[in-house]
């Protein structure tokens, strides 16, 4: 199953400084509060080696209690400056993250409904719940973090530069380890948490298709099948996940042992300097303390970097989506009439796949029913595709009126065709919102006709009627039910060419037959294209035509395909016993 892409880095270093460009002011905010109570904090250390100096010094308690006071006002200081900033980066955190995830439910409709089915599950469900949550957590929790962890320690090892040069030289013993250990990690990090995400869609994969497809793995006797491909799926994950493992277990130890040695470079060295009158034993001491200072934005920034890198993996991810070419927009071409006709059409799923229809050739006039029939796997569904323009054909035309129906706007050509299948969606909400979605604009008793034109009287019996709600905490329906729905969307779309791919295969043989007819009324005038398993429906259609192995092998109207004698009659005789 193919993937979508994943961005590469320039790309997520231009989106990142884009995200954070639309709220520059909030940015200057937090950079400016963040700063402030960095300053407030290195007042306190400097505040300790006074404290140190004047009480050798022979100070009265009177100074040693103004100073004490000083750092008591620093650390509120501190205090109510790094809760500001914290709010003000959470609340810029929150705005872009709903640009974010805005963005990417914009661009996720925009995908090519083809694209969508050929990714499959997993690797969608994952970028659209996982991957936007993990982004939005880096950009509210750990971006400020980050930055907030390095401003202080730049500051820090300015101040012990500014107590003494040699003291601010001692206190770099540990930035080369660190630094070299940094380098090595994030090389690595970054294609390996791409890679773990990527392993973590495939298990979602396996599990959603297999408990979707869970009455098929009883009915086929797939279950031990099925737990290996889902050792399989979870052997892979926690390989990718070793390696990111093996990636921390190395970078933290390392960095973590960097702590200690500067600041006993530091001790050392002021001992020197201070047998030499060159410092005083405040400034040794503020030099100590300013580096025990130090551990705790370095330990901040050490916990963050390696969300920082899932962050940037999943944005990468995120990005991917917006880097597959949107659905064309078409030309400005309309087309001159409503004949949807097919001139050898050739097409596979994929370049280096076997071919599905073989030269298919077909013309379907403006108002006629066209009944296609034959075995499953002939290739029916896939002609239904290129027919509702999902699909282009790999060699031929599908024109309506003379214009491809890949080259119509998406709008245009989704109002002139649609296509309705087996698989249909109840979204959460009221019956109402279900319906709406097709004609916005319509009122309730257009709504309420709908439902009666599909056989759907069970509507009326609702208690809450139109305002009855599904899904999570609402009521429940059965699939033809939510069958009969998606055909009373179908109605109230109105388009000029219908097809229906076993619309009605959920509903019992009785309420098939009766929305069948109902529709059949209802979309007189228009040209209906079924693509039928019940070969009632071929019977009252127009002409038929008969699907084998990817060719139209007969074409006529049902009582000429009995009088032929071929496939269809052979058809029409098992059909009826």
């Amino acid at each position: 199953m193919s993937r979508l892409p994943v961005a590469d880095r320039a790309t997520v270093r231009r989106a990142a400084l884009a995200l954070v460009a639309l709220d520059r002011r909030a940015i200057t905010v937090v950079l400016a509060l963040h700063g402030a109570a960095a300053v407030a904090a290195l007042a306190v250390p400097w505040l300790v080696g006074e404290i140190v100096d004047d009480v050798v010094g022979g100070a009265g308690a009177s100074t040693v209690d103004r100073l004490a006071l000083a750092i008591v006002g620093c650390v509120l200081a501190q205090g109510l400056l790094t809760r500001y900033a914290q709010y003000t980066g959470y609340r810029f955190g929150e705005r872009a993250i709903a640009r974010l995830r805005e963005r990417f439910v914009t661009r996720t409709l925009a995908l090519p409904v083809s694209v969508v089915e050929r990714v499959g599950v997993g690797d969608l469900a994952t970028r659209s719940s996982v991957d936007v949550a993990t982004v939005g957590t880096t950009v509210r929790d750990v971006l400020p973090v980050v930055f907030l962890s390095v401003v202080r320690l730049i500051l820090l090892l300015v101040a012990v530069f500014l107590l003494h040069p040699v003291l601010g030289l001692a206190s770099l013993v540990g930035v080369l380890p660190i630094s070299l250990a940094t380098r090595w990690y994030l090389r690595r990090a970054s294609s390996a948490y791409i890679a773990e995400g990527a392993a973590l869609a495939d298990l979602t994969d396996t599990l959603t298709t297999t408990a979707e497809g869970a009455r098929t793995v009883e009915a086929l006797r797939l279950t031990d099948d099925r737990i290996r491909h889902g050792h399989t799926s979870i052997g892979r994950l926690w390989a990718r996940r070793r390696v990111t493992l093996g990636l921390r277990t190395r970078y933290f130890p390392i960095v973590e042992g960097s702590y200690a040695p500067p600041i006993a470079a530091v001790l050392v060295v002021g001992g020197f300097l201070l047998h030499r009158d060159a410092v005083t034993l405040g400034a040794v001491v503020a030099a100590a303390l300013y580096l025990q200072q130090a551990i705790d934005p370095l330990d901040q920034l050490l916990q963050r970097i390696e969300m920082a890198q899932r962050g940037l993996a999943s944005f990468a991810r995120v990005l991917g989506v917006e880097q597959v070419p949107p659905e064309s927009a078409g030309t400005a071409q309309r087309p001159g009439g409503r004949d949807l006709v097919v001139r050898g059409a050739r097409f596979s799923y994929h370049a280096d796949g076997p071919e599905v229809l073989h030269g298919i050739d077909l013309a379907v006039v403006p108002g006629e029913r066209l009944a296609i029939v034959g075995p499953s796997g002939a290739g029916k569904s896939t002609l239904a595709r290129l027919l509702a323009g999902i699909d282009a054909p790999n060699a031929g035309v599908v024109s309506l009126g003379g214009c491809p129906v890949t080259d119509l706007p998406p709008a245009v050509r989704r109002r002139r065709i649609a296509l309705i299948t087996q698989e249909h969606h109840l979204f959460i909400g009221t019956l109402r919102d279900n319906l709406s979605f097709a004609a916005p604009d319509a009122s309730d008793d257009s709504l309420r006709e709908a439902l009666r034109v599909v056989g759907a009287e069970w509507a009326d019996d609702l208690p809450d009627g139109l305002d009855t709600r599904y899904g999570d905490g609402g009521a429940d329906l059965g699939a033809a039910d939510v069958q009969q729905i998606a055909l009373a969307r179908i109605v109230l779309a109105d388009p000029d060419i219908l097809i229906l791919d076993e619309a009605t295969a959920a509903l019992d043989p009785t309420t098939a037959r009766r929305t069948e007819r109902a529709l059949g009324a209802v979309l007189a005038g228009r040209t209906v294209i079924a693509i039928a398993h019940r070969l009632n429906t071929a019977h009252d259609a127009d002409r038929v035509a008969v699907f084998e192995a990817g060719r139209i092998t007969e074409l006529g109207s049902h009582d000429e395909l009995m009088e032929a004698g071929g496939a269809y009659a052979q058809l029409w005789r098992s059909w009826h016993g």
